[in-house]
């Protein structure tokens, strides 16, 4: 299971807060490291405050934008110290390790963390499931990049440990008894680049019906979004959605 976490740092400014986060992440047994448009590349700084960590530093992926970097992940969970306008789904950190611990025995979880001085913008934290944040001291909350790592990276891991656990004590009980067993009956949930597929044709929809005015557009689909990101449905609703949606586009170009 812990092979399918993948820690996202998003524009991070300071290389050697990749080297402590790899660090943190190491420790935890965590090794998926994705660095999203950093503003400098890892050096020499990041390879010493890594310490025994740098093969995670070494074989850390790349990419330009925070959507290549969760597009095949089925869930994603965006840290933030931040109060919205919109509230999103929250988890605190415990609740966080288990969602994941959870789902990451079926397809890969990214947790996901901002800059060091503004966090995930609002576009970033809708692309995730749910926002996660770490209740510190009000009176004194800084928290760098590597401690909020290194916390929620915990939390996943005593969730996995826990989950070995149980399976062992279980497997002690009933020596026949099976994880396909367990599983049974278990929703699907659809990865990333299949619900933003979906958000894009709900949107085109609204449009062809007029509901959603393209020089206008509000916050209609922000607000959508929090729809379905709460409600999560799985494969076959989504692919129940998606049909939906194609009557309307085949009811509009009829008319037209």
């Amino acid at each position: 299971m812990l092979d399918n976490v993948r820690i996202v740092l998003v524009n991070t400014s300071d290389c050697r807060n990749m080297g402590s986060a790899a660090r943190a992440m190491k420790t935890m047994g965590l090794k998926n490291l994705v660095l999203v448009d950093p503003k400098e590349m890892p050096n020499g700084q990041a390879q010493a405050l890594a310490a025994g960590a740098t093969d995670v530093l070494a074989n850390a992926k790349v990419v330009a934008t925070m959507k290549e970097a969760i597009e095949d992940c089925g869930l994603v969970v965006g840290t933030s110290a931040r109060s919205r306008t919109l509230p999103w789904p929250m988890l605190d950190p415990r609740g966080c390790g288990k969602q994941m611990s959870q789902e990451g025995k079926e397809y890969p979880v990214a947790l996901v963390f901002g800059r060091e001085s503004s966090g995930l913008t609002n576009d970033e934290l809708q692309l995730c499931h749910y926002h996660v944040a770490i209740p510190a001291n009000p009176e004194y909350s800084s928290l760098n990049l590597a401690m909020a790592v290194q916390t929620l990276s915990y939390e996943i891991r005593m969730n996995f440990l826990e989950a070995e656990q149980a399976q062992f004590d279980k497997q002690e009980v009933e020596s026949d008894s099976s994880d396909s067993e367990l599983q049974e009956g278990e929703s699907k949930y659809q990865l990333v680049e299949e619900t933003e597929r979906f958000y894009d044709h709900f949107e085109s929809a609204l449009q062809k019906t007029g509901f959603i005015q393209p020089k206008h557009p509000g916050i209609i689909m922000t607000k959508v979004r929090r729809l379905f990101n709460r409600a999560r449905p799985d494969g076959k609703e989504l692919k129940m959605l998606r049909g939906i949606l194609a009557s309307i586009d085949k009811s509009v170009k009829n008319k037209d």
